[in-house]
């Protein structure tokens, strides 16, 4: 009896002399208890997972309180087993008392965890939530797609308003030019056609005065020592055989005058709004007149030279002083950019390539008809180049440009008469311009031509 108290107070037992060693009884907690402790420590690598995943968890400091306390529970049941056979009970009760501690501290943390927990938006409230938002996001899309094709709208206004400024600016302009101009043509036209008239009539009295006087000295010889003394005196001879050339200039001088008034006459017509059949060589020819003083040569910059290549063309239908207002607008840009080539230019160079402005024109297989005007000057930079049609863009000096020429011009053979206006540049070779017209005007073109000019009129009232 003694000996038997003393092994059980200094040596444990193992727990399977409780259960008399029988082996279902010793298999069945080994079983649950194996896997009670698989799961356990299952669980909190599982814990661990999914906080490491989604990092965005609230709380997630309990997630791993959780996982201690259950690794502690599961490292209990490995114990239970081992006790089984080896009678560790401090062990196992220590394991069991950190356990309690930590059940004691994880069961303090949730209950102070329970009212921030309990806020916690539901699954339903989660979800209405987000088809609120996603009915907002839907909301903001719509209204963002209404701002942008406002802004498209507000752009494609802005552009038109700008639009119509230039067309008033430059219509004002040119109208005010135009009346002018045709005064000015007016006033001219009368004096010279009184002159040119009356040239006519002169030549025929001065030949027939001369006819008289040649007459008289063949008759009336010899003449009285006066005559003779008066006849040297006048150069009677040199009067006879200049005067006839002296009335032959003032005639080409007369008809010059009357072809400059002719060109100032079509220039006057730049407001004309109904179309009309024009020739467009004339129209050529008439600006190069305007601009002939340009062309002479001068002091500060050598004689610009035109070649003419014209085509054999037909009368087209169009816009008669729009078409001479892009004329005048190309070839006057040709002018100042060989002007200011020149300045950069030796004497040398010039006569080596002299200034040229080379002017084309054909019929085009389409029914149209195509005018290229074409310079020898410094050519066009390309990211120049491709802004040169914008309104008020312009490379010379505020008081040499208004950058309003070029993009008149795209507008009025584009969109007025349904044509093109290209530009093709080579550095230091030259610039072209291409003008393609169509022979017959289209009914809509004109309809939203006169429109576009009515629209005008309203806006400037």
């Amino acid at each position: 009896m003694n000996s038997l108290f003393v092994l059980e107070v200094g040596h444990f037992i193992p727990h399977g002399h409780c259960y008399l060693w029988k082996s279902n009884l010793v298999g069945l907690h080994l079983g649950s208890d194996a896997i009670i402790g698989l799961a356990y420590y299952s669980i909190p690598i599982l814990l661990v997972y999914i906080v490491w995943q989604r990092g965005d968890l609230p709380f997630n400091w309990i997630f791993f309180l959780f996982g201690a306390f259950i690794l502690f529970c599961g490292t209990g049941h490995f114990l239970e087993i081992l006790t089984l056979w080896y009678p560790i009970y401090w062990v196992s009760g220590f394991v069991k008392a950190l356990t309690a501690v930590v059940s004691i501290l994880t069961a303090i943390e949730l209950f102070i965890l329970i009212p921030p927990i309990l806020k916690l938006p539901s699954h339903a409230q989660l979800e209405a939530t987000n088809q609120a938002l996603i009915k907002e996001i839907r909301e903001r899309e719509k209204i963002e797609s209404e701002l942008v094709k406002t802004n498209q709208q507000l752009k494609e206004t802005l552009t038109q308003l700008q639009s119509t400024k230039v067309h008033l600016v430059q219509s004002e302009k040119m109208s005010s030019l135009g009346q002018m101009v045709a005064g000015i043509a007016h006033e001219i036209n009368n004096p010279v056609n009184f002159i040119y008239g009356n040239l006519t009539h002169a030549k025929t009295y001065i030949i027939d005065i001369l006819g008289f006087l040649e007459s008289y000295q063949t008759h009336y010889q010899p003449a009285t020592p006066e005559i003779e003394e008066m006849a040297e005196e006048i150069e009677i001879d040199f009067v006879r055989e200049d005067l006839p050339k002296l009335l032959q200039s003032m005639t080409i001088g007369a008809e010059r005058i009357r072809d400059i008034v002719l060109a100032l006459r079509n220039f006057s017509r730049l407001d004309d709004h109904e179309v009309q059949v024009y020739d467009i060589h004339n129209g050529i020819n008439s600006t190069l007149t305007i601009l002939q003083n340009r062309l002479k040569a001068k002091p500060e910059s050598p004689e610009i030279k035109v070649i003419k290549n014209y085509g054999k063309l037909s009368e087209i239908e169009c816009y008669p002083g729009q078409l001479h207002q892009v004329l005048t607008n190309i070839i006057s840009n040709a002018i100042d950019a060989l002007e200011e080539y020149n300045l950069a230019r030796s004497r040398q160079e010039i006569q080596e390539n002299p200034s040229t402005i080379a002017i084309a024109t054909t019929t085009d297989e389409s029914d149209s008809i195509t005018i290229s005007i074409r310079d020898n000057g410094p050519g066009i930079p390309e990211n120049i180049r491709q802004q040169i049609f914008a309104p008020f863009f312009s490379t010379k000096p505020v008081n040499k440009g208004t950058g309003l020429g070029l993009s008149i011009s795209y507008q009025i053979v584009v969109e007025n008469h349904g044509g093109e206006l290209l530009c093709q540049s080579t550095l230091l070779k030259g610039t072209e311009f291409i003008i393609k017209l169509p022979i017959k005007q289209n009914s809509q073109v004109q309809d939203q031509t006169q429109k576009t000019h009515l629209d005008q009129l309203l806006l400037g009232f």
